[in-house]
């Protein structure tokens, strides 16, 4: 049964699920960073996904980048998969920008993370519901 690394549920907020992924957002308002988390068990590494997972992760990948970087008006997206902190597989799609904290350097343990209010959370979702219509669900349409 698929859960979720507890240091994941610490950092994130859930924002719901694509047919293979979890959306989660890093709760750090300084960048639009976003989490996929293949709902699979005990998978730490891409290669261990199937054939058909592989495609299906990558596909959300790409779709979910483009979709930000429009969005957010992005300069660039980061995207990637470390696991060095965390070993559940996951991937990293974060919004750059040149007036960003962290620019042009990586954003990992460069600043300390500032929460994202409720109002911001709210706002951001709100971006989102116009633009994740297709194969995504919002985590509180499951409720």
């Amino acid at each position: 049964m698929f859960s979720l690394d507890s240091r994941l549920q610490q950092d994130c907020l859930l924002l719901g699920d694509f047919p293979l992924s979890r959306l989660l957002l890093m709760n750090d308002a300084q960048y639009p960073w976003f989490i996929l988390v293949p709902r699979r068990e005990e998978v730490s590494e891409l290669f261990q996904l199937d054939a058909e997972d592989q495609r299906q992760l990558w596909q959300e990948t790409t779709w979910l980048a483009e979709t930000l970087k429009d969005t957010f008006a992005a300069d660039k997206m980061n995207v990637a998969t470390l696991g060095n902190m965390v070993s559940q597989l996951h991937m990293h799609v974060i919004v750059r920008r040149r007036d960003d904290i962290a620019w042009p350097a990586p954003v990992w343990g460069r600043h300390a993370a500032v929460p994202y209010t409720s109002a911001q959370v709210e706002a951001l979702k709100g971006k989102l519901r116009l633009v994740l219509t297709e194969d995504f669900r919002f985590a509180e349409e499951d409720a």
